[in-house]
């Protein structure tokens, strides 16, 4: 069986609720998710959200994207999870867009590392 270096839909899921629940129990003032289920059905709206928005936001910020070197791409991903909470309500928040940003570049790092195990193994 060949791993590639991208987890599918269902496994970036899991991963995401999980780190979901792992960082709101770090992070308790900072960032909310009021329950397991709500954390598997913001990582579901997250997952449709980068299917279906992230793509036309990388086509419309690409020259600050290449004028930055590529580290506004992680905006892009805190902007994600800013429209998930706002689509997930009172149940999962964040205290600032600070917050957004560093829980993004926490996922980031958690699906490059889990990628990476899944293609070695």
């Amino acid at each position: 069986m060949i791993f590639t270096n991208q987890l599918g839909f269902f496994q970036r899921v899991l991963v995401n609720g999980i780190a979901f629940i792992a960082l709101a129990g770090l992070m308790p003032n900072q960032f909310y998710v009021s329950g397991i289920l709500v954390a598997f059905v913001a990582a579901i709206v997250l997952g449709l959200l980068n299917a279906l928005v992230k793509p036309i936001l990388i086509l419309l910020s690409l020259p600050i994207t290449v004028l930055s070197m590529g580290l506004f791409y992680f905006v892009i991903n805190a902007l994600m999870l800013q429209m998930t909470s706002a689509f997930m309500g009172s149940s999962f928040h964040f205290a600032s867009f600070g917050v957004t940003f560093l829980v993004a570049l926490i996922l980031s790092a958690v699906n490059v590392i889990i990628s990476t195990y899944l293609q070695r193994h």
